[in-house]
């Protein structure tokens, strides 16, 4: 009775467009597996003491800050884009891991669609990105910045719609590639012009004309802006177009990475 019970439910499953029970059990085990690895964490600590600190006292000389703000208040949340986008993409390598050990031909072989099998591993990567921001958040007073409740709230949303669309980028990539050598190159090659062309070290306003158009194209920089908007109080853009680029950005990105797990075999 149970195996024609069983029978009858897969079909069922099979049909739907979206499989919660599959997107938690997916977005459960890499988060995880996350925490009990805990370097990936320390790791992007040290790069935020690193850049913050150390890259920040020597930059804030340098750089004019439009307003009464300093420079580390107002490379803060570029650092949190910084944990976002690193944390972010790196998740996706968990693609090739389950490729290596048999569980993602488990998963495509499975009755559950291929929409939420890319929705559970783009959400565990936000949620994993957004727990290296919220930790991130405990050097904020050190840089001049204590947001409210809300700011935090609001940030934290932020972090988590962000980090949902990088890491279906990274997914798509990531399900295209078998080994995890290609993936850094391939990461190395996506973070870096992301994170240095969206304004998070510095005010596009004086940049040159070619990176402010191409600032425009970049997601990472809608982000910033609502990040230092909420903390900071300084805008570079209408809130409500930052925040319907990232939406939109979010949903192309995660449609992608249901389009590179349906072509797998």
């Amino acid at each position: 009775m149970a195996t024609i019970a069983t029978q009858r439910i897969q079909p069922a499953r099979a049909r739907r467009l979206i499989d919660f029970e599959a997107i938690l059990m997916l977005c459960e085990r890499d988060v995880t597996r996350f925490l009990r690895e805990r370097a990936q964490l320390y790791g992007s600590l040290a790069r935020t003491v690193v850049w913050l600190f150390v890259l920040g006292a020597g930059l804030r000389g340098s750089i004019t800050i439009p307003g009464n703000v300093s420079y580390l208040s107002y490379v803060f949340p570029g650092m949190l884009a910084m944990a976002i986008i690193f944390t972010a993409l790196q998740s996706a390598v968990s693609v090739i891991f389950d490729r290596e050990f048999g569980f993602l031909k488990e998963i495509l072989v499975a009755p559950i669609p291929r929409p939420s099998i890319a929705i559970g591993k783009a959400l565990a990567g936000a949620t994993i990105a957004t727990i290296q921001g919220c930790v991130i958040f405990l050097f904020a007073p050190l840089a001049g910045l204590r947001p409210g409740p809300l700011e935090l709230l609001a940030s934290v949303g932020v972090m988590l719609l962000t980090g949902f669309g990088l890491t279906s980028v990274g997914l798509i990539f990531a399900a295209r590639m078998t080994s995890f050598e290609g993936f850094g190159t391939i990461n190395n090659f996506i973070v870096l012009p992301l994170y240095f062309g969206s304004g998070a070290q510095f005010p596009l306003e004086r940049a040159p004309q070619w990176m402010q158009t191409l600032a425009r194209f970049n997601p990472l920089t809608y982000a910033v802006d609502l990040l230092r908007g909420l903390l900071v109080g300084v805008w570079s853009s209408d809130p409500r177009l930052d925040l319907i680029v990232l939406a939109g950005f979010s949903l192309a990105a995660v449609a992608g990475a249901t389009t590179a797990f349906s072509r797998q075999d």
